[in-house]
């Protein structure tokens, strides 16, 4: 059994919407962010880092329990584990696993800075702003080009739409009309209409 140690976020969505993909069995743990609970001396067992998500499986690698943290890691460890939503071709692996790193390196960081000054900050800051707004536009024009050109991110559905999805979701946060956007308009669609994205990005009740 997998537990998943997560919170209403994108970050946490990416692994509540794997999971309800791929089928595997698992239940939900919410860590309260607002709460500081993911600094807690039992979560943190987990996830040294302190943040959410992150999961323990019963029966890991070995058959041993296997704690796992980032995103990005548990969504490779659930392909590997279900055999779903990673091509099996060389090329096509690592073309998944490239805009994986995408979101990764791009699109969380920058998309957060957005919703942070954007929405959160006690202060407005038209440099701070100005820069992830610009960020923010110049992330969805690439996925737009590549989506022009692609049903998918990579080759087929996989992982990497699934860790994209919930930060595009909160567009409105970012103050982004998807109109702009055709192509990621059509993908976000068109993957919104899945009943397992449905049901992960309702997790935690």
């Amino acid at each position: 059994m997998i537990t998943l140690f997560t919170w209403g976020t994108p970050n946490g969505r990416k692994v509540s919407v794997m999971l309800e993909e791929c089928g595997l069995p698992y239940e939900v743990r919410p860590v309260n962010i607002s709460n500081g609970e993911q600094f807690e001396s039992e979560y943190r067992a987990v996830n040294p880092n302190g943040k959410i998500p992150a999961i323990l499986d019963t029966e890991g690698p070995d058959g041993q329990p296997f704690a796992l943290f980032e995103s990005g890691a548990i969504l490779v460890y659930l392909a590997g584990k279900s055999g779903r939503f990673l091509p099996e071709s060389t090329g096509g692996k690592y073309k998944a696993l490239q805009w994986l790193m995408f979101q990764m390196g791009g699109i969380g960081p920058m998309f957060g800075q957005a919703h942070h000054f954007l929405r959160f900050a006690p202060e407005k800051v038209p440099y701070a702003i100005d820069r992830y707004r610009k960020e923010t536009a110049r992330l969805y024009g690439v996925l737009d080009d590549q989506l022009s050109r692609h049903a998918f991110l990579a080759e087929e559905y996989s992982i990497a739409d699934m860790a994209t999805y919930p930060w595009v979701a909160r567009h409105e946060w970012q103050e982004v009309d998807l109109a702009d956007y055709p192509s990621v308009r059509r993908w976000f669609d068109e993957i919104s209409a899945r009943p397992a994205v449905r049901r992960g990005m309702a997790v935690p009740a």
